[in-house]
């Protein structure tokens, strides 16, 4: 099978599950904004969920994409046997990391919230930090989560991984259609702490089934240890400066009208919808096929499956970027706007959509390319170029948020990930030499042009029918649905006039799967 029918086939499989976890997890957000609205509440709770997780997810995410390789190597090197003390080894210094960080978080709650929201005192204040403290133990299970990630995802089995969605966004949905009303922010957070439980526990029986048994033993001498604590730290100051730029939108969003921070949180999951559930899927395929080419030293087929994934990347998301130009106002408004989440709020959450879109590309093809460098086991590169889109960033967050409030935040956010991007490209080309720009520019123009297409298509038979015939929400959905439908043909159809070749292969691919 070709790498591009094997990328296909697994992306396929992780695409559905996430796709099915994130429909959830509309739910689940689309519950919230009923329940508690878009305003005090919510922003207390949204910058509290960040205090708690934005160090462990930076720690745990640099984590799983460092193991991969290791446990990639050690595999080579020493058998399932190797791979599994390594994992026990590795866990078990990861479970007392955590707890330090917990403990170290319940003292310091008061300081982070003051960092991270400038603009709360009296009680939404004391409000953030309670809600901070009770989120803590996420921390914990964020460590086991990612660990057992990192060895099933290096071992090529993704479908534990993958559906830890599903029970994450039951818990919520759960409580929130049965016990989740206004003033009762407190038990949305229990609620989180149990949700993020689920995550490693649904791995277990796939770690266990690979003959993995706990064992409270921590060899600190471990070379591979070593090694992923040097290799690690250049990822967690790479990934820190990602969250950092999240906490900078808060920080600043928080001196701003009532809503900013709820609508920049909105947006950006609705953003990070597109990435999870297909840009995600094909990274995370593409990563483990990165490590071995390197591991065995084959610089020409890392480049052919660089192409290939970049390409498939500006297939996807370049049409998403002119879908929601197009629609997202009715996409904001169908899916959040019910109960406390009123109009003003769908037009604030609107906006910030669209700027946050405009970083699409560039964001996705920047995770595709930092899992390149660390293929190669170069951490370095990709740390600096984040630090200096968090100083880009910070620049023009002051600049623009001036003149357009919460939407400059997101439309800096977009233009640091796309400049920032770029330079990797440059890096890249100066590693290992030429790496196709011309073919990537070449498939990006076709996109390009077929999405345009689309997106004045989709506008015209959106706002037509809507405008002529439907009043009702239900008819408006279905209408939404139908024009997206109808342009991903318009759209595919076209690409395969303009013979983008992985379009045909994607298709060979997911026919196969």
């Amino acid at each position: 099978m070709s790498n591009t029918g094997k990328v296909a086939k697994h992306a396929a499989m992780i695409g559905i599950f996430t796709l099915i976890s994130k429909v959830l997890g509309f739910l689940r957000e689309v519950l919230i904004a009923s329940k508690y609205g878009s305003g005090y509440e919510t922003d207390t709770y949204f910058v509290a969920m960040t205090a708690t997780t934005i160090l462990m997810t930076t720690i745990g995410a640099s984590l799983n994409t460092t193991l991969i390789p290791i446990f990639t190597e050690i595999g080579e090197r020493s058998g399932r046997r190797g791979k599994l003390r390594y994992l026990n080894n590795i866990l078990n210094v990861i479970l007392l990391i955590t707890i330090l960080l917990a403990l170290f978080g319940f003292f310091l709650s008061p300081i982070i919230i003051k960092i991270l929201a400038k603009g709360f005192e009296g009680e939404q204040f004391q409000l953030a930090v309670k809600l901070n403290r009770v989120g803590l133990p996420i921390v914990i299970f964020l460590g086991f989560t990612y660990v057992f990630s990192g060895y099933l995802h290096s071992s090529e089995i993704f479908g534990p991984p993958a559906i830890m969605g599903l029970p994450y966004n039951f818990v919520f949905l759960f409580f929130l259609i049965f016990f989740a009303d206004k003033g009762n922010i407190e038990g949305l957070m229990l609620t989180s702490v149990v949700a993020a439980s689920t995550q490693f526990l649904i791995q277990i029986p796939a770690i266990r089934y690979q003959g993995y048994r706990y064992k409270l033993d921590v060899n600190l001498s471990d070379p591979y240890l070593k090694r992923a604590l040097v290799l690690v730290l250049p990822v967690m100051m790479g990934s820190a400066v990602q969250q950092f730029n999240t906490v900078i939108d808060r920080t600043l969003a928080s001196s701003l009208v009532e809503g900013s921070i709820s609508a920049l949180t909105y947006a950006s999951r609705l953003k990070d919808l597109i990435i999870s559930v297909f840009v995600a899927a094909v990274t995370t395929v593409v990563f483990p096929m990165l490590s071995k080419a390197f591991s065995q030293e084959d610089i020409r087929q890392v480049k052919k499956i660089l192409n290939q994934g970049i390409n498939i990347i500006l297939i996807i998301t370049v049409p998403a970027t002119m879908g929601i130009i197009v629609l997202s106002e009715p996409i904001v408004r169908i899916f959040f706007q019910r109960g406390a989440f009123d109009s003003n709020a769908t037009i604030m959450t609107s906006q910030a959509f669209i700027f946050y879109s405009l970083g699409l590309v560039g964001a996705s093809l920047r995770l595709m390319l930092n899992r390149v460098f660390y293929a190669f086991h170069d951490t370095k590169t990709p740390m600096l170029n984040g630090a200096f889109a968090v100083g880009l960033n910070i620049i023009l967050n002051l600049i623009l948020i001036r003149f357009m409030a919460h939407s400059g935040l997101a439309l800096a956010t977009s233009i640091s990930a796309t400049f920032t991007t770029l330079l990797l490209f440059l890096s890249l080309r100066r590693k290992i030499g030429p790496i196709g720009l011309r073919n990537y520019l070449k498939c990006f123009l076709k996109v390009l042009f077929a999405s345009i297409v689309m997106g004045i298509l989709v506008y015209f038979i959106y706002f037509g029918l809507t405008a002529n015939l439907i009043s009702s929400t239900i008819g408006e959905f279905v209408i939404l649905i139908m024009s997206i439908g109808i342009g991903a043909s318009i759209y595919f159809i076209l690409c395969s006039i303009l013979r983008v070749k992985e379009v045909r292969l994607l298709f060979k691919g997911l026919i196969r799967k």
